[in-house]
């Protein structure tokens, strides 16, 4: 009889752990990260001088354990529901690994280089506050370096043939552009810019691609005058037209430079996510997305709780769920659930010319 139950138990423990192995079943080998603030998950913390950071409440408020992590949101950000729905963990931030005695394991699944305050363009004054994609593509040089070493060269192009590298930057080039201080728009059309700015992007593709990188996960950037900061200059508290134009611009730049960048190089594979069109569907019909406010900050203080950033000393709102934006500039975590949701399983409304479950499966 005792062997009979034991032989029940070890069944049906068996068949619980084939079912949490199929729903969490990896996908990729890695993911790699590159972007800005939307991403980051705690590289700025080891910036001295960066004053964008997020490593004090009430970020994390709703993240595991309630801390504040670096995460520039209520709880998790896009990194990290990208990262579960390939049935890995989040990467870490590359400035907390690239010291460690074992990053060498630690860089088989992953790592995420994005960086609060993060542009293609950064200027030299910007360098110690935040990592420019450029010098994100550097660090990733450094760990293909290392993969190469400890797999060899046909194992670690092997693996990172299968991984998925995405690509989540551009907003601060389009708020950079359109600040009152800002020289650019005196040096370069609207046009001009966005285009730079693509053929900026494609070189950190290219490079990507030499140092084994296949599939391509690059997101075009949302509605950024529409955030609350950008709201708040405008008497009406209506979008910023002019934000949003640029964003635009280059997001119509993204497809074409993707296409090209495939029928050149031959063995690459891509995801374009279409976040803008995402987001303002949000704007446009929340109710659908259980959203109430669209136009005001959770966290924050002021007119649109826009007036005084997400601060120990600041208000917060207590259903985040209800909000599109957590603080002047950055989405809830259920607003980043949701468009993470439509860039791995969205329609070709959204993604081209797969989405990133197919990506994987190509």
């Amino acid at each position: 009889m005792a062997q009979v139950t034991l032989f029940i138990v070890f069944f049906f423990t068996s068949l619980i752990n084939l079912k949490v192995d199929k729903a969490g079943a990896q996908l990729a080998p890695a993911a790699f990260i590159f972007g800005d603030s939307l991403v980051d998950v705690g590289n700025n913390n080891y910036l001295k001088l960066s004053l964008d950071k997020a490593d004090f409440p009430y970020n994390g408020i709703d993240y595991p354990g309630q801390k504040a992590t670096g995460r520039f949101s209520n709880g998790k950000n896009a990194a990290d529901f990208l990262a579960d729905k390939l049935g890995l963990g989040s990467p870490p931030p590359y400035l907390a690994v690239n010291s460690m005695p074992n990053k060498s394991n630690i860089y088989l699944t992953g790592v995420n280089f994005a960086s609060g305050g993060a542009g293609i363009f950064n200027g030299p004054d910007d360098l110690e506050r935040s990592i420019p994609l450029k010098k994100q593509v550097d660090y990733y040089m450094n760990v293909y370096q290392d993969l190469v070493q400890n797999l060899g060269s046909t194992e670690a192009q092997n693996r990172l043939s299968k991984s998925i590298f995405t690509i989540i930057i551009g907003s601060n080039d389009v708020l950079g552009y359109v600040s009152s201080d800002s020289s650019l728009g005196k040096s370069s059309t609207p046009q001009q810019y966005a285009d730079t700015r693509t053929s900026s992007l494609r070189d950190q593709l290219t490079r990507l691609h030499s140092a084994g990188a296949r599939k391509f996960v690059v997101s075009g950037v949302p509605a950024a005058g529409c955030c609350p900061s950008q709201r708040l200059k405008d008497s009406t508290l209506e979008c910023n037209a002019d934000a949003n134009n640029l964003a635009q611009l280059y997001n119509a730049d993204l497809k074409p430079m993707l296409q090209g960048l495939q029928t050149e190089l031959g063995d690459i594979s891509y995801s374009y996510f279409d976040a803008y069109s995402v987001f303002e569907t949000f704007l446009q019909t929340p109710a659908k997305y259980g959203f109430t406010e669209t136009k005001a900050a959770c966290c924050g203080l002021g007119t649109l709780n826009a007036e005084v950033p997400c601060l120990p000393i600041s208000n917060y709102c207590p259903n985040r769920n209800d909000h599109v934006f957590w603080d002047l500039y950055h989405p809830t975590q259920a607003a980043a659930s949701i468009l993470t949701d439509n860039l791995f399983d969205g329609t070709g409304q959204y993604t081209h010319p797969v989405n990133v479950r197919e990506l994987v499966a190509v």
